[in-house]
This record gives C-alpha cells, structure tokens and sequence, in this order.
C-alpha cells in the first residue's frame, strides 16, 4: 500500500493509502480506523468503492457504519457490489448530487480486535454494537420514519422513537447517547417544526437532566425519499467499567438551546486511554446566538474556525488531534474558501469529506462538524 501524509504518535496515528485517509485510535485488543475516501479526478462511485473496500479488506476491519454523501440512491447496489455481505447501517445523504461537480464521498468508521454485531428493528439493520475498552458502543444510522406518508413532525417523533427501539435491542437507552446527527430534506421550510419535536421528545425522555447530546442538524435529501434521515452514538460501561460522558461549552458561542435548538456545542468522554471530543455541527453565530457575516463566505468560515479552534483549545486539544471531519457549504463552489483559509492558517490536513448541502439557517453559508481525541492523562 502506498502511504503519504503521514502523521502518528502512540495511540493515534493519520495516514493516507490509496488515496483513503486513515485516522486510527490503538489501544490494547482493539483499534478503531475511520477512513474519508473522497473521489480522485475522473473516478465513479463504483471505482471509488472498491477503492475503499480494497483498504477496508487489507486492514482486516469489521465495519461499524457508512456515511455516504453527493451520490444518487440510485448507485446503491455499487455498495453491495464493492463491500458483499458487510451489514452496517448506511446513512445516504443525496444532496448536491446533480450538480456537475458534485461534492461527494463516503466515511467508514471500523474497528480491529473485537466482534461487531448488528443491531435489527423489524428485520432491518439500524445499527451495530461492539465492546471495547469496557464500554459498549453502539452506532445507529440510516434511521427513516417506516410511513413515509406521514406529516414531517410525524415522521421526525418516528425517527426518535426508532432510535428507543435501537438503543433498546442493543440493552441501552436514550441518557446513554453522546451524539445525534439529523439530515433534513428542504431543512429550511421546517427546521423549527423539527425543533418543536425534538425538544418535546428531550423533555418525555429527561434528556435535559442529563447529557444533551452534541448534534449536527443539516439540510440533506436523502435516498429513502423521507422527511429525514438520521443516526447517532451512546455508549454505555460495561460491569466494574466507568464512563462520564459531559458537554463541553463553546468558549466563542452561547449554549444553543438559548435559541431553541435542543443540543450541546460538543461533547466528551474518556475511554480506552483516549479523551474523545465531538464537536457539533458550527457556523457563524455570534455569542448572543445572531449569524453574521451575511453574504461574505470568507469570513463565515473564518469565524466557525475560530469557534471550532476554542473548542479544541479549552480541551487541551488541536487540529492534530482530529480524526474526522465534515464540512458544509450551501454553495459547492465555495469549497475554495474554506481550503484557502485553512492553508492561511497552518491548518493541517485533516480527514475530512465536504458535502453541498442547506445549513441551519438561510443565511450561514458554511458548517464544520469534527471529532478529536489525545491520550488521556494518567
């Protein structure tokens, strides 16, 4: 395998083979991989996957789930073709895919030294779980209403209560999970309807006496034809195990329920010698909760930077740290912008997978979602 771009340490370790950007946490009897395999020049969906279940066969992995964004549903058999009988949730995100350069990739989170099992709701796979460092993991994705002839806030409660049903089979709940992501079709004609039945199904649920999950809400047509699309991440300790996942303020930002948006800025939790940071999806709003920077992209992506940047800072972290990443822009061609900014800032290379999709709020042009880690202290 050819390799460049290489950086490690100890535990953590980025790299590059075939063209697929590798972020790998080690630790003893398991080593998670997230791999971010965007198209080369030229290259189609079916190539790019068999360019990336040729890493994924060769790393010896088991596959925990797949993100896929910019390509027609209609490509799915593509998948199966490349990766044959792998079972792990998809989450299909359509958006941008007509454009004629569409931005696009596939994110593929996996694990070595440990058994994935697949978790089923009515027959289908929602999801996987495996055990590590004494904690169960468990990653739900792909998540649809099952009537997709219902009203949209009818369709959203049915995505939550999925995710009961998934946490369930997998002998967990709701206050165990850390992370949500939710990909709305035509986001900006319903967002705050979304956000009246999320905020109802946290207060049901007592998820405001706990951990409110860190969250990425972004606009994305997806391959179901749903209102939206969705997934997330809990974790829960095993017997004679710990783990105390908390939410982690944005330095730069008030807390966005100010706003009646019902998610953390990021959240942490320690486990298997690594602190892990995940980072909410984050665009330009000033600390009183206003966007700024209306129309200049620049300095939209400037400011998230800065607010991404705190973060990172306030948890002892940096852009080293990340393992994985992805960017929004409501505008593909805006890309260069956030490259050229990252450059003038000595940001280095980082596994990240750029999307074309509505963000939150008509006028953010601009959204960064990331996850970190660095080696706990003893």
């Amino acid at each position: 395998m050819s390799c460049s771009n290489e950086t490690a340490r100890r535990g953590f370790e980025r790299r590059t083979e075939q063209g697929v950007q590798i972020a790998a946490l080690r630790r003893e009897g398991c080593t998670e991989y997230y791999l971010t395999a965007l198209p080369q020049p030229d290259e189609s969906f079916s190539a790019l996957c068999r360019r990336l279940a040729g890493v994924v066969r060769e790393l010896g992995v088991d596959m925990v789930s797949m993100e896929i964004f910019g390509v027609s549903g209609n490509c799915a058999s593509e998948i199966g073709g490349a990766f044959g009988g792998a079972v792990c949730p998809v989450t299909w995100v359509e958006e941008g895919c007509v454009q004629p350069d569409a931005l696009s990739g596939i994110q593929v989170w996996a694990v070595a030294g440990t058994t994935v099992a697949p978790i089923l709701v009515d027959d289908r796979v929602v999801g996987t779980v495996f055990d590590a460092d004494g904690i169960q993991y468990c990653r739900l994705g792909g998540l649809v209403a099952p009537d997709l002839s219902k009203t949209r806030a009818e369709q959203t409660r049915a995505v939550f209560d999925l995710m009961v049903q998934g946490l369930g089979a997998a002998g967990m709940a709701f206050s165990d999970v850390v992370r949500t992501w939710f990909y709305n079709y035509k986001l900006l004609e319903w967002y705050d309807e979304f956000n009246v039945v999320r905020t109802a199904f946290f207060r049901e649920h007592g998820v405001f006496d706990g951990l409110v999950p860190a969250s990425t809400g972004i606009g994305g047509g997806n391959a179901a034809g749903a209102a939206l699309t969705a997934g997330l991440l809990a974790v829960k300790a095993r017997p004679g195990a710990t783990v105390a996942p908390f939410a982690v303020p944005s330095p730069l930002q008030c807390p966005a329920p100010a706003y009646g948006s019902s998610f953390s800025r990021a959240a942490e939790f320690e486990a298997g010698g690594f602190r892990r940071l995940y980072v909410s999806g984050s665009a330009s709003i000033e600390p009183g909760g206003l966007s700024v920077h209306i129309g200049d992209m620049d300095a939209q992506v400037r400011l998230t930077l800065d607010v991404v940047q705190a973060i990172l800072d306030s948890r002892n972290m940096t852009w080293e740290d990340v393992f994985r990443a992805i960017a929004y822009f409501k505008c593909g061609t805006d890309l260069s912008s956030f490259q050229r900014c990252c450059e003038e800032r000595g940001i280095p290379p980082m596994p990240t997978l750029c999307a074309n999709t509505d963000i939150c709020r008509d006028d953010l042009l601009f959204e960064i979602e990331l996850d970190a880690a660095t080696e706990a202290e003893i």
